[in-house]
């Protein structure tokens, strides 16, 4: 179990409790109540120290290396029904990309996301989560996919941003990813956006635009990481708690601004404390969400998703 600085607290009474746990089965000394006492302790801290995370810690969690990643959520909520698809049909399959059809109970749905790696290969072969051009338009494929036989789709956010290299920018990647924000508008099936992770500037956006956009409880998206916001606006990343806080990137704070619809409660630690808890919590909002959307006829849907982006934010002329 990793812990993060501000975790610390936790590992403490955790150690303390397995000690004590082996010296009551080691020897004959009953240390029933020191333990309950500090199990009690431990919960009292946790809840403490949970429930009121800064935006910092908010990040912090949302980058914790035990976190699902998308492949975990589609396993757990597929199964063996997914069935991955690769490649653009232009250049070549983008590993940090990924993308297929799943099935949900009877219902299939065609899955798109940014994974991440668990590993240093892996992470290396996932090219840390930041997809290339190629990969925004394998996502929008599979989108116009779905779309041709009526297959919803759900997108799986997680990113620390589209990949900024130079072959990147060669390869067009700021218009992959404007092209699917215009494209998304225009699909005529439901689609369903979750920020499982980061969520930072155009590389969420690429696959972010929805009917429904929800984000977990830990997690962010902004137009700008708090390292990067920090290191411009001070020169230092000694600041990224302040941006964090200034940048309002939480998942209260966005919807508190209307800029998603709704939060996903997480189990107290995050997502990766109980892992089948979120899988659960993640499913039963998909089901939710495509049960109201279904409902709806493709001039509605569609009409109400543009009405949902022509409402956000303030503007005088």
């Amino acid at each position: 179990m990793e812990y993060l600085d501000f975790e610390l607290p936790i590992k403490d009474l955790e150690e303390q409790l397995v000690k004590c746990t082996l010296i009551g089965e080691e020897s004959e000394v009953d240390v029933t109540s020191t333990c309950k006492q500090i199990e009690k302790k431990l919960a009292e801290t946790k809840k403490n120290i949970y429930k009121n995370l800064t935006p910092w810690q908010r990040v912090q969690l949302s980058r914790h290396p035990n976190r699902p990643y998308t492949m975990d959520y589609i396993k757990a909520l597929c199964g063996d029904t997914f069935l991955e698809l690769f490649g653009d049909r232009n250049v070549k399959d983008d590993k940090a990309m990924i993308g297929g059809l799943g099935k949900i109970g009877n219902q299939s749905y065609m899955f798109v996301g940014q994974q991440k790696g668990y590993n240093t290969k892996t992470r290396q072969y996932r090219n840390f989560g930041m997809a290339n051009p190629e990969g925004y338009r394998k996502a929008l494929r599979l989108m116009q996919m779905a779309e041709k036989f009526n297959i919803p789709v759900v997108t799986l956010i997680d990113t620390p941003g589209a990949y900024p290299g130079l072959e990147a920018e060669e390869r067009g990647q700021g218009e992959a990813i404007a092209r699917n924000i215009y494209e998304m508008f225009r699909i005529k099936v439901p689609i369903i956006c979750l920020i499982i992770g980061e969520g930072a500037s155009g590389g969420a956006l690429g696959i972010g635009v929805g009917d429904k956009v929800t984000m977990l409880e830990n997690t962010w998206y902004s137009v700008i990481s708090p390292e990067s916001c920090s290191s411009i606006l001070w020169r230092s990343w000694e600041y990224k708690e302040q941006a964090a806080e200034a940048l309002k990137l939480t998942s209260f704070d966005m919807k508190k601004n209307k800029l998603v619809d709704d939060v996903i409660a997480e189990p107290l630690g995050g997502a990766h404390s109980d892992r089948e808890a979120t899988f659960k919590s993640v499913k039963e909002y998909i089901e939710k969400s495509y049960a109201e959307l279904s409902k709806l006829s493709v001039d509605k849907l569609l009409d109400k998703r543009m009405e949902k982006y022509f409402e956000m934010g303030e503007y005088k002329d």
